[in-house]
């Protein structure tokens, strides 16, 4: 079985750019999303445990949490190839 790294399924170059400038943005995508589930969980977590989190507010908070993530992550759909020298 053959494994490549990047397939390209038209005869433009530019796509090999376009594609390492996506990777890129997926992983800045990906950090963002990290950093702020660990800022609401590090904030989250210890106000629910001391008891001081109604539970039907932190299944909210929760929702909009995920909520947040699938917004953000939809941004890269607005990425597009850089222009033509």
């Amino acid at each position: 079985m053959l494994k490549g790294d990047l397939l390209l399924l038209g005869n433009d170059l530019l796509d090999v750019v376009t594609a390492i400038g996506l990777s890129r943005a997926t992983m800045n995508k990906i950090r963002q999303n990290l950093f702020w589930a660990f800022i609401y969980n590090s904030l989250g977590v210890p106000i629910a445990a001391l008891g001081w989190l109604n539970p039907m507010i932190a299944g909210a908070a929760m929702a909009l949490s995920s909520l947040s993530v699938i917004v953000n992550s939809s941004l890269l759909s607005r990425y597009r190839r850089a222009a033509q020298a």
